[in-house]
C-alpha cells in the first residue's frame, strides 16, 4: 500500500487517508448501536473519501478494474447514507 500512495504522488497524506478510513468504518458500528447520526456522517464521508480514491486512480490513468472497487465502494457508502438520512425520515 505504502508504494501505491507514492505511486499517486500522495505519500504524504497516506497516514490521514488511514486514519479517516478506521474513523468512518468505526462510525458506522457505533452509529448501527448507539448514535444514529453518525451512520450518516461516517457514510458520506467515507463515500466521498472512496470518490476521491476513484478519481485518483482515473487521473493516474489506471485500469478500469483496478479503479472499480473504490467506486463500487462510494456506491455502497452513498446508498447507505441516502438509506440513513432520508429513507429513515420518510418512515
Amino acid at each position: 500500500m505504502k508504494n501505491e500512495f507514492v505511486r499517486f504522488g500522495l505519500e504524504k497524506r497516506r497516514n490521514l487517508t488511514g486514519v479517516l478510513q478506521i474513523l468512518g468504518g468505526l462510525g458506522l458500528i457505533v452509529g448501527y448501536f448507539c448514535f444514529p447520526i453518525l451512520i450518516s456522517v461516517s457514510s458520506g464521508s467515507l463515500a466521498l473519501l472512496m470518490l476521491l480514491g476513484f478519481g485518483v486512480r482515473i487521473k493516474i490513468k489506471d485500469p478500469l478494474l483496478a479503479s472499480m472497487p473504490s467506486l463500487l465502494y462510494a456506491i455502497l457508502n452513498f446508498y447507505i447514507f441516502f438509506q440513513n438520512t432520508f429513507i429513515s425520515e420518510l418512515s
